[in-house]
């Protein structure tokens, strides 16, 4: 892939895929990075579109002038476009995918990637063959709290990391049944909405997969309302994890090693705040040093960042946030959900 020219093209174009909530905070993200411009927004329904582009916004407003298009092709072919992101129902993500990269576009997919394995591979296979630059939006990796995480941990600040646990869960008991959180058309189910966080993260800190085990209530629609999973990484490091649509979650992540610990404030998903622990004193003796790692105008700043890098250095894939291992994560998923036996229309 060709580098963007910072002297021919000072401002990377961003076009949206979808005019819901989560493309909204994408567009407020990029109101916050001076290189990125948003020039376009593309939906179904035209009007919709437009109606997205006249959200009041306030200081996050775009600088420039925005177009409306009525279908995603549209939007895909738009020559100010440079980046694509993706911010519809999880089922549609692989034909929105395939539509930018064909049309040479880069692409940021929100997560999960895809439904499965299957339409992962299928994206990144294209992607590959385009040599076009293609990233999960897994923004949790890029906040300044999960670097330095990464730094600490890496550095040995607890010496050898073992352990991992995290959550993620809200009440979904007001949703309607068509509600996306709720539908087996649209994906639906903890797992895939939320429980790819702690997941992620579990991967984030402790590396590789190597097997997985869930258990998990199904609710009337048949999609998954309560997950527990343990992990099992190379180097017997253990994980679990737990999502949920039936309650309300502290949102707690705790990364345990052989001389401390780290626990990440919550939300440990959009963390500001590290709490490390050194040592192998009783808890209540052991020191606690809080470590501030604020994020700059909003979480998704720093995603939008880390393209801008990769783009500018000619990459088609982040280091960070690699398309293997969106790829193995996605396989995991499947596997979870084989366990919990949630199958999704079509599959």
């Amino acid at each position: 892939m060709q580098a963007l020219s910072t002297s021919a093209r000072p401002l990377i174009g961003w076009g949206l895929i979808g005019a819901g909530g989560i493309s909204d905070q994408l567009a407020r993200a990029l109101a916050h990075v001076p290189e990125a411009r948003l020039v376009a927004v593309g939906s179904r329904d035209a009007a919709k579109a437009r109606a997205f582009i006249d959200l009041p916004r306030g200081t996050e407003a775009p600088a420039g002038p925005v177009k409306a298009h009525g279908s995603y092709r549209a939007l895909v072919e738009d020559p100010e476009v440079d980046v694509v992101y993706i911010g519809t129902p999880h089922p549609d993500h692989v034909d929105s995918m395939r539509l930018a990269l064909e049309a040479g576009k880069a692409v940021l997919c929100e997560k999960p990637f895809t439904l499965n394995r299957r339409e992962a591979e299928a994206a990144v296979a294209l992607a590959r063959r385009r040599d076009v630059f293609l990233m999960e939006a897994m923004w949790m990796r890029y906040v300044p709290a999960m670097v330095e995480l990464r730094r600490l941990v890496a550095e040995g600040a607890i010496g050898e990391p073992v352990a991992v646990s995290a959550d993620f869960g809200f009440s979904a008991a007001g949703l309607a049944p068509s509600h996306r959180a709720l539908a087996p058309a649209l994906g639906g189910g903890g797992l895939l909405d939320i429980g790819i966080y702690p997941l992620n993260f579990a991967a984030f800190v402790l590396g590789e997969i190597t097997g997985a085990q869930a258990d998990a209530v199904l609710g009337p629609t048949g999609v998954d309302v309560h997950t527990v999973f343990n992990l099992r990484h190379a180097g017997n490091r253990l994980s679990q994890g737990m999502c949920s649509l039936r309650a309300t979650t502290g949102c707690h992540a705790t990364v345990l090693g052989t001389n401390g610990r780290i626990d990440v404030s919550p939300p440990f998903y959009a963390a500001q705040q590290l709490k490390l622990a050194r040592g192998t004193g009783p808890w209540e003796e052991t020191p606690v040093e809080v470590i501030d790692r604020p994020w700059r105008g909003s979480r998704y700043v720093a995603q939008v960042e880390e393209v801008h890098r990769c783009l500018r250095a000619g990459r088609v894939e982040s280091a960070v946030m690699p398309l293997d291992e969106t790829l193995a994560l996605m396989g995991w998923m499947d596997t979870m959900r084989a366990q919990v036996g949630l199958r999704y229309p079509g599959e």
